[in-house]
């Protein structure tokens, strides 16, 4: 989820320890951002994540309610080596 507008911004009181905080600089430092951004970006991507693992879950529990039918996906499985262009 990328922002492409100004969005009001609540300012949050995060204690690291020095040789994270050191890291998180250095790293910020050579992508050319500021400390904020670069922790801005890194909870983003951890929203993200846990959003993907979500829906990975979700998919999991509705194949264990209602599991594959063997011979659709043998089907599938003949339609896509008949059709797949050769390598």
């Amino acid at each position: 989820m990328v922002y492409h507008m100004v969005m009001p911004r609540k300012q949050v009181l995060v204690q690291l320890d020095d040789a994270l905080v050191a890291s998180l600089d250095r790293l910020a430092e050579r992508l050319k951002l500021s400390r904020s951004e670069l922790l801005r970006r890194g909870a983003l991507a951890v929203l993200e994540a846990e959003r993907i693992d979500e829906a990975e879950r979700e998919l999991v529990d509705a194949y264990l309610r209602w599991p594959q039918d063997p011979i659709l996906v043998e089907a599938a499985r003949r339609l896509a080596a008949e059709t797949a262009p050769p390598w």
